[in-house]
């Protein structure tokens, strides 16, 4: 493995990221070690340290990272669908990212911000690329006179979509005895459109 007079400052920074987000898949973050990333690449820890500043800034721009590579999956998840099926499309996909890769979706919730610490600006450029997504599909559907909930409801709707997918992948919904979480969430989002005006046909 190169060392760092092999690589421009966004090369390494570029390769610290591919390891670390490679290492956050396979062990999440309760396990994540800068060490293990340095070492994977050939690095220095201090080196990893000098670019980001800390741990937290590098989980942070790892899991920036996750969204982007989750806005890219969704995409291509919509493509060539029509209409509300696009709705359901996204419902679906959140469960489906979520279960294809746990614990990079789980460090996105997990890590907590430093108190006093806010997320720089590129970063919260990247993460909300995703809800982006959803607001835009959101908007597709709703009348014009509505178009301005539709930020407000996108939030509102992955927060429930969240809630549903947390409940089933961390075996709640299962102590409670409910065996379709899925088809659980559709419905909710569909009375909460319908709710707020889509004309929407049953999922």
């Amino acid at each position: 493995m190169g060392r760092r007079s092999d690589h421009s400052r966004a090369e390494l920074e570029a390769l610290i990221l591919d390891a670390g987000q490679a290492l956050m898949a396979e062990v999440g973050l309760a396990r994540f070690s800068a060490r293990e990333v340095a070492k994977r690449i050939g690095y220095s820890v201090g080196t990893i340290m000098h670019m980001f500043g800390g741990i937290d800034p590098l989980v942070m721009a790892i899991n920036s990272r996750t969204f982007l590579l989750w806005a890219d999956w969704l995409e291509h998840r919509l493509s060539g669908l029509r209409g509300q099926e696009r709705i359901e499309a996204l419902v679906r996909g959140y469960f489906e990212f979520a279960e294809g890769h746990p614990n990079l979706w789980a460090a996105i919730y997990a890590h907590r911000l430093p108190e006093g610490t806010g997320l720089p600006e590129p970063l919260a450029d990247q993460r909300a690329r995703l809800t982006a997504i959803v607001t835009r599909e959101v908007s597709a559907i709703l009348a014009e006179e509505r178009q301005e909930d539709a930020p407000s409801l996108a939030r509102s709707l992955v927060a429930t979509v969240h809630g549903h997918c947390s409940f089933a992948l961390g075996g709640s919904f299962a102590l409670l005895g409910e065996t379709e979480p899925l088809a659980l969430a559709l419905r909710r989002v569909d009375e909460i459109l319908r709710a707020n005006g889509a004309a929407l046909a049953e999922f």
